[in-house]
């Protein structure tokens, strides 16, 4: 009988296969596609490794994708020492190594980004391994995932690997009915097992009874004598009566002592660290929900006496950390406080976030891998994807911020923190350790740590550069179909409880806050027959008018772009006319006639020797023709190599000025606005005493029944199908000429074309600021500083103001709000997600970093704009704001502003924010 390929690749391996590593192999080799689910560590890249090794024995293609750079990285060294150089490449966006390699490891969005754009690249390719396929639940990203699925070939294998998930079954019948026939692997099974622990005090107890899931009583009669303040009668286990013990854990020695007054006083890290280097219970993860808490911890080791290295251990470390930060300059390493956080790391310790500058996060990971480094304090991002297993992990705490408020982990993320546990190879058994707190239930730890429950739940849904690719490459009815086979619609139908109970917390919010307005009326006692209805109504006048004044404004700029834009285009060249300035009118003559009458934008050279293109959007008012001008030939053909010439016509011929005219127009207020003015005025509420003082309740009250009355929406929007939602962005997009309707059906314009190419969470913000020209002008620095608006989000805001570098910069800076607020009305008017505001508190920073200024002076200039930016966020902004500037370099309609992305990128690209990507 002829061995299989299979056969071949065990006998390579040295080492056998689990049964389900086995059986996900020769689904692969059978042709399916396979879905394999098992707990971190187990080994079921295995199966993604055979799937990039049967292509190549094939003479196909196959891709290796992952969630994140880091991994990506990491994959791509793994496969090169198994297949060599040449036969691998690497695409992360900003990195690119060999990419027409037959086995090529790329981010996924590289991927999907390939598929939109029918790369050559995808032929001959059998087989894409998806690792860490559970990100499909991902809020923010995960709908890529989805798009690629959908968008691969039929013929094409796909490889799914993921996390112990409770719906497996789910997900893989709908990759069946997507992608053909696909088989679904479970495994539960570690391959080193866990042990859970808790820690009460200087005392460690099993959480379970021996071989039962019931809590350990010695435990929980422990923690109520500590909570009832009664004596210390027995250790399950002390510190001070340490002995060896098995399986990599500690247990009990049953003694007893006499009883003394015990006052629970938590440990400090340090001495926790301790403990478990005592019982050989090192190298050790502590999970810490913030960054500032895995600092701190840092700190407190260092201020003690923890050493858990040998000199010879110290100097090797010392020369690895060396290594690391070649290329990082002297003055940003002070600004990092590099010498202490080398010490730390000498001493064997070490934090480990996002906050970090990517190139310690590195270093952290290479030494802790290699076993110097023995006890990591790290946030819960460590627990995705990156290869740094250890022998035990501690878990602080059970509750975690999530954005809006403290929340209980779950038994999945709890799964997935402990996942770290136990080194295959290395330890027999991993050991998970809870620190005990007051009011910590052990009962409720035990049902986190026996709950195997991780929920894939679709976050996929359509956008404005998914719209116009899926249009663009595969045809309108088709995408529709397309929509309605994601997983988020094969989903849709499923239970609503989450939005039930959303609606009742609302329901009963607003319930509270008319109660407290009642009580306030009861209090005041108005002269009202019915006090509550007026205030109500009073309020709701209020926010009609602040609603209306926002349309009036709007109208009245739309009206008066329209006018600018009517006599820009009547422009002809040598018109001589008066622009508004801030003290007396300007005088500036038309050199190139504006050539667009949708979007005029006529060259001008002013009376003082600028010269450029200016469109509707940089006049408030329009100008005045005052006189015409003979241009001299070499003025038009270089206008601002000769703007000299035309300025000494100016200086030689005298044309009129305006006496008046205004460089800031007043808005004319519709007849609405009037109307609810004396609306107000005539009320009964708006003479009442405390009347302030009771709209402001009353403006709450409004809000909480909005919000009441949206989720009720949202519930009803459960039947709406994603294929409605396609449809409602293609009509915007309509609108906004990035598709054109052709007998009802949709198709992409030149501007769509652009828009395509957008891949950003604020893809037609960006594109509406470049197809209006606002970023056109801009130097390289004040470019980026402008982009940032569309790629930053503060996690905490601080007492600065952001700030614009230069004029140019500000007036950008305000034209792209401008810009997100008519995007904004629109995407309301439609139903749509409304994109993320333009956020300015990176944007002086990264101005300063591209105009040469070193890394403190930029921080500096991030905490003055009201930004709280760590190194390590701010080189993660840093690249943010690359990538999207290398796709203003691909669709920015001015050559100018193409050069000035791509002189940008090279600016950002330098010291901290090029090392260790």
């Amino acid at each position: 009988m002829t061995d299989t390929h299979l056969d071949l690749f065990i006998s390579e391996l040295g080492f056998a296969l689990d049964e389900f590593q086995i059986k996900g192999c020769e689904a692969v080799e059978r042709g399916h596609g396979v879905l394999v689910c098992a707990p971190t560590g187990a080994g079921k890249t295995i199966v993604g490794e055979f799937a990039v090794s049967l292509a190549l024995s094939r003479g196909t293609k196959c891709f290796y994708t992952t969630p994140i750079k880091a991994l990506s990285n990491q994959k791509y060294h793994d496969l090169v020492k198994q297949h060599g150089e040449d036969a691998v490449g690497l695409l992360t966006g900003d990195v690119s190594i060999n990419h027409d390699a037959e086995i090529v490891v790329m981010t996924t969005e590289v991927l999907r980004n390939m598929i939109y754009a029918q790369s050559g690249t995808l032929d001959r390719l059998s087989h894409v391994v998806m690792d860490e396929i559970h990100f499909l639940a991902d809020k923010s990203r995960g709908a890529v995932w989805e798009e690629a699925i959908l968008g691969l070939d039929d013929s094409v294998s796909v490889i799914g690997l993921s996390a112990t998930v409770s719906n497996s079954e789910e997900f893989g019948a709908w990759l069946k009915s997507v992608r053909g026939d696909t088989e679904v692997i479970v495994s539960d099974l570690r391959p080193v097992p866990l042990d859970q622990w808790m820690l009460v005090g200087k005392t460690i107890h099993p959480l379970f009874e021996p071989g039962d899931i019931t809590v350990n009583s010695h435990l929980e009669s422990h923690i109520e004598r500590l909570e009832s303040g009664r004596s210390h009668a027995e250790s399950e286990w002390d510190v001070s009566k340490a002995r060896p013990f098995k399986r990599g854990g500690p247990r009990g020695n049953g003694r007893s002592g006499h009883p003394r007054p015990d006052k629970f006083r938590p440990l400090g890290r340090p001495e926790v660290i301790s403990l478990l280097k005592a019982h050989d219970m090192l190298p050790a993860i502590t999970f810490i929900f913030s960054r500032a808490g895995c600092d701190g911890a840092l700190y407190q080791c260092m201020r003690s006496r923890l050493v858990l290295t040998n000199q010879q251990e110290a100097e090797e470390i010392g020369r690895i950390v060396d290594a690391g930060v070649e290329g990082i300059p002297e003055e940003d390493l002070k600004v990092l406080d590099f010498g202490r956080w080398r010490a730390a790391l000498q001493r064997g310790f070490a934090a480990h976030h996002a906050g970090m500058l990517p190139a310690f996060r590195h270093i952290v990971e290479e030494l802790f891998t290699k076993g110097l480094v023995r006890a990591v304090f790290a946030t819960e991002t460590l627990a995705l994807g990156i290869n740094m297993p250890a022998r035990t992990v501690v878990l602080e705490k059970l509750v975690k911020y999530n954005g809006e408020a403290h929340v209980d982990l779950t038994p999945g993320q709890y799964t997935q923190l402990t996942g770290r546990a136990g080194r295959r190879g290395i330890d027999t058994m991993g050991n998970a350790v809870v620190l005990w707190q007051p009011a910590m239930d052990p009962r409720a730890v035990a049902g986190l740590a026996s709950t195997r429950t991780y929920p894939l739940i679709s976050t996929f849904a359509p956008g404005y550069n998914m719209a116009v690719n899926m249009v663009r490459t595969i045809g309108f009815e088709p995408a529709h179909r397309l929509l309605e086979k994601s997983f988020a619609q094969y989903q849709a139908d499923g239970s609503i409880v989450e939005e039930v109970r959303a609606i009742e917390k609302a329901e009963k919010d607003a319930a509270a806050i008319r109660a407290q307005l009642h009580t306030l009326l009861e209090a005041s006692n108005p002269p009202s027959e019915d006090p509550l209805n007026d205030i109500e109504g009073y309020a709701r006048l209020r926010r009609e008018l602040t609603e209306e004044e926002r349309r009036s404004k709007r109208h009245s700029i739309e009206q008066r772009e329209k006018e600018v834009v009517s006599v820009l285009a009547r422009l002809r060249l040598g018109d001589v006319v008066a622009l508004p300035g801030k003290k007396h009118p300007i005088l500036a003559v038309v050199i190139q006639q504006a050539g667009n009458n949708h979007d005029p934008r006529p060259w001008f050279t002013f009376e003082s020797g600028w010269s450029g293109r200016l469109g509707a959007d940089k006049l408030g008012l329009a100008p005045q023709t005052v006189g015409t001008m003979r241009i001299p030939r070499a003025a038009i053909a270089h206008p601002r190599k000769h703007a000299g010439l035309v300025v000494e016509q100016f200086d030689r011929l005298h044309f009129p000025r305006p006496k008046r005219m205004k460089s800031h127009p007043r808005h004319r207020v519709s007849p609405k606005v009037h109307d609810l003015r004396e609306a107000i005025r005539s009320h009964p509420t708006h003479y009442w005493a405390d009347r302030e003082d009771l709209v402001r309740v009353g403006e709450k009250l409004l809000k909480a029944e909005r919000k009441v009355a949206y989720l009720q929406e949202t519930i009803s929007a459960a039947t709406d199908t994603l294929g409605k939602t396609f449809d409602r962005i293609l009509q915007l997009l309509g609108e906004y000429d990035y598709v054109e309707y052709v007998d009802g059906t949709p198709t992409v314009t030149d501007e769509g074309e652009r828009l395509a190419r957008v891949h950003s969470e604020c893809d037609l913000l960006v594109a509406q600021c470049l197809k209006r020209g606002i970023w056109d002008g801009l130097d390289p620095a004040e470019l980026a500083g402008v982009a940032s608006m569309c790629t930053f989000e503060n996690r905490r805001e601080t007492k600065g103001s952001p700030e614009g570098a230069t004029d140019p910069m500000v007036d950008a800076m305000n034209d792209t709000v401008r810009i997100w607020e008519e995007l904004s009305y629109d995407e309301r008017r439609y139903r749509l997600p409304v994109t993320k505001y333009p956020e300015a508190g990176f944007a002086l920073a990264i101005h300063q970093w591209a105009a040469g200024a070193p890394l403190g002076y930029c921080l500096a200039a991030a905490a003055e704009s009201g930004a709280e930016v760590t190194p390590g966020d701010f080189v993660r902004q840093a690249r943010q704001v690359i990538d999207l500037l290398e796709q203003i370099r691909q669709t920015a309609y001015v050559d100018e502003t193409r050069d000035n992305a791509r002189q940008a990128i090279d600016a950002i690209r330098r010291g901290v924010v090029a090392i260790g990507a």
